[in-house]
């Protein structure tokens, strides 16, 4: 109708952005983008893209909100922490408080190798908002093999990384980090915590290049991946130069160990805080008989429709619809497989 306003007008700043402009902004309001992890750096990241009008926002994260994600963790809130929410289903929410064109789709998994190909199906980018090296290996197999432009981002302390993936155009992550190195090897959010600053440099620069990258061929052709090191607490910027590794096992040889990997079934302590995830077993759980079940042993059973939270001895435990559960107090594996089993069966 004469005298609607223009749909693009909420995105004025931007349109006048002489680089994105009016073509490239449509180009970001026609894109979906794949965003795992949730947390400190996801949360950056997805607020950044939900508000510069990314068309579609699929969030993938296998965590629940508590009370130290707070500090650093810029989409939840005390009210998410108390009750418990998946990360992921908390993120949607408070994105929907935006407005704007944005659609968010929210997915409280584990991404693992086995749902890596429908989470990202039509997907013009992925972003890692990860706190571990195993599924970012996985997201470089994958979007390797798909030809799919990705951003890798870490942040440790005060410090962090950024490259920019673009399959056949530039170095991908084994070609910068050919294997992961031994665990314990290097610094964690456990041993040297993490600064929300530091999170929030390293996401803003991954969301600055997210959107060349969206804005189309013409936005994008100059760009010249390179690892960039951000660290808040000294003042410092680096950017070290990523050249393709003609001999990289992944871009080069075809090597996909991590996409090839078969459904896992060893516990994982998440980073971080004293918590264990179990896989998912052969069926899922019966989630309002296992409550009923708790009666009498359990205490603080809450059942919140996607899942079963409650306490036993010293743990607490949450339990999804998938299977998948975090085993609270522990960082031992093998002990967290033990209650789990012997509260919830395996």
């Amino acid at each position: 109708m004469p005298g609607d306003p223009d749909p693009l007008d909420r995105f004025d700043r931007q349109v006048r952005f002489a680089p994105l402009g009016r073509a490239g902004q449509e180009r970001v309001q026609a894109a979906r983008v794949l965003l795992v992890g949730c947390g400190a750096l996801g949360g950056v990241l997805a607020q950044s893209l939900a508000r510069a009008g990314v068309g579609e926002l699929v969030l993938v994260d296998r965590d629940i909100v508590e009370l130290s994600n707070l500090p650093r963790q810029v989409l939840f809130d005390e009210a998410d922490a108390r009750a418990g929410r998946p990360k992921a289903l908390a993120a949607a929410a408070a994105l929907a408080r935006f407005g704007g064109p944005t659609r968010c789709r929210a997915h409280a998994v584990h991404l693992d190798a086995q749902n890596v190909g429908e989470l990202a199906t039509g997907a013009d980018l992925v972003l890692d908002g990860t706190d571990n090296l195993a599924t970012r290996y996985l997201l470089n197999d994958f979007c390797v093999d798909h030809a799919r432009p990705w951003i890798y981002a870490g942040v440790v302390g005060a410090a962090g990384l950024v490259l920019p993936v673009r399959p056949g155009g530039g170095a991908c992550l084994r070609c910068v980090f050919p294997e992961p190195p031994p665990p314990g090897i290097l610094p964690t959010c456990d041993t040297a915590g993490v600064l929300l600053p530091a999170a929030g440099a390293v996401a803003s620069f991954a969301a600055g290049l997210a959107l060349r990258l969206l804005a189309g061929p013409a936005a994008a052709q100059d760009l010249v991946p390179a690892l960039v090191e951000i660290d808040v607490w000294n003042g410092e910027v680096r950017r070290i130069p990523a050249p393709r590794d003609p001999d990289c096992p992944c871009c080069a040889r075809g090597e996909r160990p991590w996409l090839d990997t078969p459904p896992g079934t060893g516990a994982l302590a998440l980073c971080g805080r004293r918590t264990v995830q179990i896989p998912p077993g052969p069926r899922p759980p019966d989630l309002e008989a296992l409550a009923q079940r708790l009666a009498g042993v359990a205490t603080d059973v809450v059942a919140a429709g996607v899942l079963l939270r409650f306490r036993v001895e010293s743990y607490r435990l949450t339990l999804f619809r998938d299977g998948r559960a975090l085993v609270e107090g522990t960082d031992d594996p093998e002990r967290a497989r033990a209650v789990f089993d012997r509260y919830v069966g395996s």
